[in-house]
């Protein structure tokens, strides 16, 4: 006895837009990366010049957002294209935030 698969979702995104929001999402990776290394260069020279604890979680966040953006392209999923962009725009609020 076989058990009836559940209905697509028919609102669900295709994995091939799910593969280009990933691929959009890379671009903003970069910039992102681009805006926390001006601000991490603003506050040296114009701080104390010492990068403190949120300058590094910054550069995690956006490290790990291109990994998060590798990931969605090669297995298409709503919670990783969600997690690269979240985590690609925290890195450069939490290098603010030093």
């Amino acid at each position: 006895m076989t058990t009836p698969r559940p209905a697509p979702d028919p609102y669900a995104p295709s994995p091939l837009a799910l593969r280009a929001f990933a691929a959009f999402g890379l671009l903003l990776v970069a910039v992102c990366t681009v805006a926390a290394m001006a601000v991490t260069l603003d506050d040296a020279i114009s701080g104390d010049g010492v990068g403190g604890g949120f300058v590094a979680a910054g550069f995690w966040a956006v490290g790990l957002a291109a990994a998060a953006g590798v990931a969605a392209l090669v297995v298409p999923r709503r919670a990783l294209v969600t997690a690269q962009y979240v985590l690609a725009l925290a890195g450069p609020v939490l290098a603010l935030m030093d």
